[in-house]
């Protein structure tokens, strides 16, 4: 059978899949080098007598003094510290790893009083020069690419999980899926061959991992994606937020309580993740019993506090090497601004204001937090992980696709695939890894960029009379993953970081869920598209996808209607350079397709002038009719346009890296999987496909039962 008898070999590091007549070879796993311990002591003695000259309470006397004196403080480290995690783990989540800072300097106090040559003037001053030793630390790893995560700092989070669980240990191999939001297929494959992921690149050149494409959904979007691949529907999702004319508002998928209606209508109670897996910052949680930073369950008081923050601060240089790796990103992101600018490279989106800020959350905290959480889960040996990794997503909408701080975003990403691997070998169960993407991105300068106004100014110039066009702003995925992490720490950690975060957001706090940034109406308690039906007209964007709704309508708007109430409205929409087509309903005509110089019928295929999908790709006009056959979907479903030829559209929000709606790579994310797991034969159109392929391999693992590659169709 496919997976019987699979087993981890752990005494060469090497992972491997036996599965009977034919032998399947996960990645070799690097060992620890000489190398890496030399040039971690070097760093580490260097650092110290570069904080020696630069505080005066400290002195080092000689580079033999510093080196002991460094070997002298990580043998105090190394011997109190599984004492501190066994008998202080409360008290150190509870002051949220400043415990950690406290002992540091303590041990560095000791060593000066052991060590000749080598001087501490006081305990703050020893403080100070654990926080510098660990920032120097930080950026040497990341420049010179050792292990970061040596083997003592892996056992102290095995420490603190055998404290709070009993590990489940087990032949039978759990899966861990590793989603790179927003990664396309063609960029995934650049990024291998120009060694931004030397991880993963291992693991296809060694014939372990093989890649496959897939094709996801209109709207291509972390909401609709996930629904499809963790719970096997995202019907009635035409976007990444839409207008519900039965509920009278307008729902956004990574608002939590949005997020929790969505999931209760898509769930039918068997997702990816039911049987004991859990979820990690993801937009939905597979059904699981066991989620984090999630956002159909942050606001969920019955749900079970986890020790999510206790695994990240098992590490007790955890938060000086979070604050220093964010000052260091919030240096890359100015430093590669500047470039941008000083070199005149096209587009270039809006990078001010508290995006920096919003970048460091996504591609430095909330990885860290993931990350030490997924260790612990490996340590706990979970039978299945689902984890979104968003950092490149973020970078990627602000930057560029390919830009080069957002492919150093994946060579980073890497490095934690490379803990996880190490990790895995030290597991009470063997692991099969898949990586994959939800959906891609396109590029190009935005609408207002190119045409001086946005979507909503254009359609409100266009309507007729004094109708009330409405807009309504709502927090970027950037603020909904900093509110999610926020969310989630102040309703189901009880430490003094969280009382004190629930303390200064109070005022930005409704029903529970924090909401930073723009979109909420704080004073009386609601969202600002809870109830727009008092609007004449609706409009919303995702990615270069636009919708456009008529509240005051019963149901859908139909093309004779508006030709009616707004004769300019839907003709000057097709026919603007910037807009690609527009679906509408017709009385006559059915769902059609309307472009600047003709029209295409979707339920015969009839074509009329010139087709307005000629540029996109041949399967859009089924998506198209899928769509338009949702009981929610917009009056107006409005696509920019797509150049094949320069590979560029436009988004209608401020994005130059977007997704959302049609039109180039944004539509064709990956599976990067074990070699020996099943795919049918045919392509995979849709994210439900996707949870079809995973439940098989799940099942398949679970009963030693090889399931074949049949149509997921």
């Amino acid at each position: 059978m496919l997976f019987a008898n699979a087993m981890v070999s752990r005494n060469d590091g090497t992972v491997s899949i036996d599965p009977g007549p034919e032998r399947i070879h996960e990645p070799a796993i690097p060992t620890p080098r000489l190398r890496d311990i030399v040039v971690t002591m070097v760093v580490n003695m260097v650092s110290l007598a570069l904080i020696a000259w630069i505080l005066p309470g400290i002195r080092v006397d000689t580079w033999w003094a510093a080196l002991l004196a460094v070997a002298v403080a990580s043998l105090a480290n190394g011997l109190f510290w599984p004492i501190v995690i066994r008998f202080a783990s409360t008290l150190l989540v509870w002051t949220a790893g400043l415990l950690g800072l406290v002992l540091n300097g303590l041990f560095l106090l000791f060593a000066a009083a052991v060590v000749p040559g080598f001087e501490v003037d006081g305990f703050w001053s020893a403080v100070l020069a654990v926080f510098g030793m660990t920032a120097i630390g930080a950026i040497a790893g990341s420049l010179l690419a050792t292990d970061d995560d040596a083997v003592w700092r892996r056992r102290t989070v095995r420490r603190m999980v055998q404290r709070i669980h009993d590990p489940e240990r087990t032949d039978v191999p759990g899966v861990l899926f590793l989603q790179i939001d927003g990664l396309s297929e063609t960029v995934l494959r650049r990024a291998l061959g120009e060694g931004y992921l030397p991880t993963l690149a291992r693991w296809v050149r060694t014939g372990s991992h093989r890649i496959v494409g897939w094709q996801c959904d209109l709207s291509s979007q972390t909401g609709a994606s996930q629904a499809g691949i963790l719970h096997g529907n995202n019907e009635d999702m035409p976007a990444f937020r839409w207008y519900d004319k039965t509920a009278g508002k307008v729902f956004v998928s990574n608002r939590p309580q949005d997020a929790a209606e969505i999931e209760r209508r898509q769930s039918d109670g068997d997702g990816l993740l039911v049987d004991g897996g859990v979820s990690r910052t993801n937009v939905f949680s597979g059904d699981s019993g066991d989620s984090l930073f999630t956002f159909s369950t942050i606001t969920d008081r019955e749900r079970t506090p986890r020790n999510g923050l206790a695994y990240f601060l098992a590490d007790p240089y955890a938060v000086p090497r979070v604050i220093i790796l964010s000052i260091a990103d919030l240096g890359r992101e100015f430093a590669a601004n500047w470039r941008a600018k000083r070199r005149g490279i096209e587009p270039h989106g809006h990078r001010g204001g508290v995006y920096p800020l919003l970048r460091v959350v996504t591609t430095v905290v909330l990885r860290d937090l993931t990350v030490n959480t997924l260790l612990a889960d490996i340590y706990r040996g979970v039978p299945a992980a689902y984890v979104d990794f968003v950092g490149y997503d973020e970078v990627a909408h602000h930057s560029g696709i390919s830009a080069p701080d957002a492919m150093e975003t994946l060579w980073r990403l890497d490095q934690q695939f490379a803990r996880l691997e190490r990790a895995i070998t030290e597991a009470p169960r063997p692991y099969h890894v898949v990586v994959l993407s939800d959906h891609g991105q396109t590029q190009g300068a935005t609408f207002e960029q190119r045409y001086g106004q946005t979507l909503a100014e254009f359609v409100e110039s266009l309507v007729e009379g004094d109708a009330d066009v409405d807009a309504p702003e709502f927090s970027t995925e950037g603020w909904g993953n900093l509110n999610g992490v926020l969310t989630d720490t102040v309703e189901h950690d009880d430490t003094r970081m969280a009382k004190f975060i629930k303390a200064v957001v109070k005022r930005r706090t409704v029903d529970g869920e924090v909401v930073l940034g723009p979109g909420y109406d704080t004073a009386s308690g609601a969202s600002d598209g809870a109830d727009d039906r008092e609007h004449d007209v609706i409009v919303l964007a995702s990615g270069n996808l636009g919708l456009v709704s008529f509240p005051a309508i019963e149901g859908r708007a139909t093309l004779e209607m508006l030709a009616v109430e707004h004769p300019r409205l839907v003709q000057h929409l097709a026919e603007h350079p910037g807009i690609g087509f527009v679906l509408v309903a017709s009385d006559e005509l059915g769902p059609v397709v309307l472009g600047g110089n003709g029209l295409r019928r979707l339920d015969d295929g009839h074509v009329e002038g010139e087709d307005p999908l000629a540029d996109f790709a041949p399967s859009t006009a089924s998506h198209l009719l899928r769509t338009h056959g949702f009981s929610n979907a917009p009056d107006l479903l409005v696509n920019s346009f797509y150049d094949p030829d320069i590979d560029e559209a436009a988004a209608f929000e401020d994005q130059i890296g977007f997704h959302g709606g049609l039109g180039g790579k944004q539509s064709e994310p990956f599976l990067l999987f074990p070699s020996a797991f099943p795919v049918p034969d045919e392509p995979l159109v849709g994210a439900a496909s996707v949870h079809h392929v995973f439940k098989g391999w799940l099942r398949e693992i679970a009963t030693n039962e090889p399931a074949a590659a049949e149509s997921t169709a």
